[in-house]
């Protein structure tokens, strides 16, 4: 019952994940094509600069998110 549970969350979870990947490939398409309307730009452009802020262990970790992402 518990692990039927935890299936059905995950599931939920890659559903909604799915969709926020979709709205922000949306946004920056929408971003280039109108001056960047809702920002979603610039957030993406100062979530680089915090990682590239941090040095190495920034760098460490954004190459742990992507081999993370790689794996699915």
């Amino acid at each position: 019952m518990l692990k039927g549970a935890l299936k059905t969350v995950n599931e939920w979870l890659e559903l909604v994940i799915d969709l926020l990947k979709t709205l922000i490939v949306v946004g920056i398409v929408v971003g280039i094509l109108f001056d960047d309307f809702f920002g979603v730009i610039a957030g993406l452009g100062r979530i680089m600069a915090q990682f590239g802020d941090a040095g190495f262990a920034g760098i460490l970790a954004l190459m742990i998110l992507v081999m993370w992402y790689d794996k699915k």
